[in-house]
C-alpha cells in the first residue's frame, strides 16, 4: 500500500495558495462556477440508473478530455482519468459515483426556483460529479507537478444493488500503489465521513400455490405472508448506539386483484455501526419472515410446505473507520483551518467503505453547495459555496500528492 506522509503542517495549506501557478486554478473555479452548474444540471439529465450508466460515462469522459486529461473506460464502466507523478507508483483516487438510485424511466428534468435546482440526483451525486470535473480542470490549469500520480475516476455501482462494484474495481486495479481514496459524494462541506456504516441487502420472496379469490379463498397468500413478517420485524427495537437501521424499500408481487399471488417480495435495507449489531438484525429479520410464513399457514388447512420462503443477497456493505491520527484526516483539518471551514467527522455508507475496511486511509466529502432531499424527485441543490468546495478538494489533491514547488 502506498505511504501517506504524515508531513502536514499548519501553514503548507498557505504555502500552496501563495503559489502563482494556484493561484490560476482558483481564478478558473471563480470564472467558472456557472460553467459547472450548468454541467451537473446536463449530466444529471442524462440517465444512469443501476447496470445503465454508459451514456453519463461517456459524457463524463468527453469532459475530463476536454481540458487536457486522457481518460478510459474500464470494462465495468468507470471512467477514469490520471495525472501522473514523478515517483509514478503511489496514487491518490478521487472518486465521485455516477449512478443514481432512480430506476431506468424516470424524469430527469431538472426545474430551477431562484438558486436551487430540483430533480433526482442533482445533489447526490450531481454535485459530486461536477466537483470531478471542476477538481479536473484546476489540476490542469495550475500546471503544479506531484510526486504521488492523482487519479479522477468516475464509478459506477454505488447506489442501490450495485454492491460498490466500481469502486471495488478501482482498488482491485490500484492496489498497494493506494495512498488514499477520497469519496466526493454530495455537496456540503461541513462532514468528513471517516467511518464506513455497514450494510446487508437481501431480496426475500415468498411462494405459493395462487388461485382465484373467490373460489380458491383460504389459499395461503404470499403477499399476506410477507405482510406478517414485515409487521413482526417493525415490531422490534434496535439501537440507538451502535445506530443501527432496517427499511423495507420495494414490496412487489401479484397479477391481478381477484387473484391469490403465486409469489411476493420485498427487498431489504439493513445497516449498522457495528458488525455484531448487524447480524443480530440480519438473525431478526430471518426469523420474523419465517414467523409470519408460519403465521399465514395456520389460518389454513394447507400443509407447512405449501408457502416456501426465499432469501437472495443484493449486496454486502463492509465497515470501517479511519484512524484519528491518520495523515488523511490531518490535511483535510490543515486545508479547512486555512479556509476557516468548520467540519465535523460523521459516519455514512459511501464508496468510502470498501478501502476504510481493507485498511486503506480513506474519506468521502462533499463537491460544495448544499443540497437534500436525496433518494427523492424533489431532490435539490444550491450551488451557492460551490467555490470553498472545490478550492478545498483541489488543496487537498496537492497536499497529499506531495506538490513540487
Amino acid at each position: 500500500m502506498g505511504i501517506l506522509s504524515a508531513r502536514v503542517t499548519d501553514d503548507s495549506a498557505a504555502r500552496l495558495v501563495a503559489d502563482p501557478r494556484c493561484a490560476r486554478a482558483f481564478a478558473w473555479i471563480e470564472r467558472n462556477s456557472g460553467w459547472l452548474t450548468e454541467q451537473q444540471v446536463r449530466l444529471t439529465e442524462i440517465p444512469a440508473p443501476e447496470l445503465r450508466e454508459s451514456r453519463r460515462a461517456d459524457a463524463l469522459k468527453a469532459l475530463f478530455a476536454e481540458c487536457g486529461w486522457k481518460p478510459c473506460i474500464d470494462s465495468i464502466g468507470n471512467v477514469v482519468a490520471e495525472r501522473p507523478g514523478s515517483d509514478k507508483r503511489d496514487v491518490i483516487l478521487f472518486a465521485a459515483h455516477i449512478d443514481t438510485v432512480f430506476p431506468e424511466g424516470t424524469e430527469l428534468k431538472i426545474k430551477r426556483e431562484s438558486r436551487r435546482l430540483i430533480g433526482p440526483g442533482i445533489s447526490d451525486n450531481g454535485a459530486g460529479v461536477a466537483a470531478l470535473v471542476g477538481l479536473a480542470h484546476a489540476l490542469h490549469e495550475s500546471h503544479v507537478p506531484t510526486e504521488k500520480t492523482i487519479v479522477l475516476a468516475g464509478d459506477v455501482g454505488e447506489e442501490g444493488e450495485g454492491n460498490l462494484r466500481g469502486i471495488r474495481r478501482l482498488v482491485e486495479t490500484y492496489g498497494d500503489r493506494l495512498s488514499a481514496v477520497i469519496a466526493v459524494d454530495g455537496p456540503s462541506t461541513d462532514y468528513i465521513t471517516t467511518q464506513g456504516v455497514a450494510s446487508r441487502r437481501f431480496e426475500i420472496g415468498i411462494s405459493g400455490p395462487g388461485g382465484h379469490s373467490w373460489s380458491n379463498f383460504g389459499t395461503p397468500n404470499p403477499i399476506a405472508a410477507l405482510a406478517r413478517g414485515i409487521v413482526r420485524l417493525s415490531e422490534i427495537r434496535v439501537p440507538s448506539e451502535p445506530r443501527t437501521s432496517y427499511n423495507f424499500g420495494v414490496v412487489e408481487g401479484g397479477t391481478a386483484v381477484n387473484s391469490i399471488p403465486t409469489r411476493a417480495s420485498v427487498k431489504v435495507d439493513l445497516r449498522s455501526e457495528d458488525e455484531p449489531e448487524l447480524a443480530r438484525i440480519e438473525a431478526a429479520l430471518r426469523e420474523a419472515m419465517q414467523s409470519g410464513l408460519r403465521d399465514e399457514l395456520a389460518i389454513t388447512d394447507y400443509p407447512s410446505n405449501a408457502l416456501s420462503l426465499h432469501f437472495r443477497s443484493l449486496g454486502a456493505r463492509p465497515a470501517g473507520k479511519l484512524r484519528s491520527d491518520s495523515p488523511l484526516l490531518a490535511a483535510i483539518r490543515n486545508v479547512d483551518r486555512f479556509f476557516g471551514n468548520r467540519s465535523r467527522t460523521e459516519r455514512s455508507s459511501t464508496d468510502a467503505n470498501l478501502p476504510l475496511s481493507l485498511g486503506i486511509p480513506a474519506v468521502a466529502l462533499g463537491g460544495g453547495g448544499s443540497g437534500g432531499g436525496a433518494h427523492t424527485l424533489d431532490e435539490w441543490y444550491d450551488p451557492t459555496g460551490r467555490e470553498l468546495g472545490l478550492k478545498r478538494l483541489f488543496l487537498l489533491a496537492l497536499s497529499l500528492a506531495g506538490a513540487h514547488p
